[in-house]
């Protein structure tokens, strides 16, 4: 896995090399209404990633879908994304094939399976990434195609794609930082119930936070966002003492009042407990930021992975539900 997590710069300029020799003919000239990405866990992050980082430019609504339904509105003027890495995700499958039933126009970003099958034997537009690795690897693949796709797709401007061409450069000049922070934040991590808080453009990357603790280290979290834990959440720190710690994810990027409510709620939280973190995104933009807090945490993920001395490949436990659910 640190194999994997060291080759994530690499996968992004890879992945942008693939991107500009594909052509999805089906996507173009059309007058697409809204986009729905089906992905569930580490296939799915890559869209929910995407739909917010294009939220303040995408022309009609873009939405993730994690669930067998899709939403009634899905019509002929539907883009519907499937984004399964296995391509076996049946939950992801379920909801593509509901969506041909709708009349959807439908693409796909996979390494094959029975996601790769359909879309050939129905002449769908798909993108088959590198196979052979866990899911959550393949973020990099994962929404550079769908930012191409929504390019293409005439949703957005190929601002975003440029955007990811200094990414790798800026990864690479500053993996001593990102390591060093990593680093720090594996060994504030334990003993501790960890709760991460972000503003709205960073709440995927607090989600890939979440799932990559889960899945590398096997430990649980959770996430909340300002300003909306401004209205809920922070009540309950009236409970609060030095079992929690907490992670705040700062940034350039967010919006001057709720970097005030951010300061705020590290005040009245560091009243509760001592153990505060804060990551301070570094980038020329946004996306740069997010790649940037993203390598953190995956290193964090897996330094911390070794001081609980855990193996951050195994998920045996998704394994034994997926051969339950074939059961029946």
């Amino acid at each position: 896995m640190d194999k994997l997590i060291a080759e994530f710069p690499k996968n992004i300029d890879d992945a942008l090399e693939t991107a500009r020799n594909l052509e999805f003919k089906s996507l173009q000239n059309r007058n697409f209404t809204s986009v729905v990405i089906c992905g569930m866990g580490g296939s799915g992050i890559g869209g929910k990633l995407v739909a917010q980082l294009v939220a303040n430019e995408a022309n009609i609504p873009i939405l993730a879908n994690q669930n067998y339904n899709l939403p009634e509105f899905i019509n002929e003027n539907t883009l519907v994304i499937g984004s399964s890495y296995s391509g076996y995700t049946e939950e992801t499958l379920t909801a593509v094939r509901a969506a041909k039933e709708k009349g959807a126009t439908i693409a796909a970003v996979c390494s094959g399976g029975e996601l790769y099958d359909f879309c050939k034997e129905n002449n769908y537009d798909v993108v088959k990434m590198p196979a052979g690795n866990p899911p959550r690897s393949a973020l990099a693949f994962s929404s550079i195609h769908l930012l191409n796709m929504l390019f293409q797709a005439g949703v957005i401007s190929d601002l975003k794609l440029k955007e990811l061409e200094a990414c790798r450069a800026h990864l690479n000049d500053n993996i001593i930082e990102i390591k060093d922070q990593a680093k720090k934040l594996a060994e504030f991590i334990p003993n501790k119930e960890l709760i991460m808080y972000s503003t709205p453009e960073f709440e995927p990357v607090v989600i890939r936070a979440r799932q990559q603790f889960n899945e590398n280290a096997k430990i649980l979290c959770s996430h909340h966002v300002v300003p909306e834990m401004n209205h809920n959440e922070l009540v309950g720190w009236g409970g609060g003492d030095d079992r929690y710690g907490v992670l705040f994810i700062d940034s350039p990027s967010t919006l001057e009042r709720n970097k005030f409510r951010m300061n705020l709620c590290k005040e009245i939280i560091a009243e509760k407990t001592p153990h505060v973190f804060v990551l301070e995104a570094k980038g020329a933009n946004l996306i740069e930021e997010v790649m940037y807090i993203i390598h953190i945490i995956d290193w964090a993920s897996i330094m911390l992975a070794k001081i609980f001395e855990v193996d951050p490949i195994e998920i045996d436990v998704i394994n034994y539900l997926k051969g339950e659910l074939s059961k029946i």
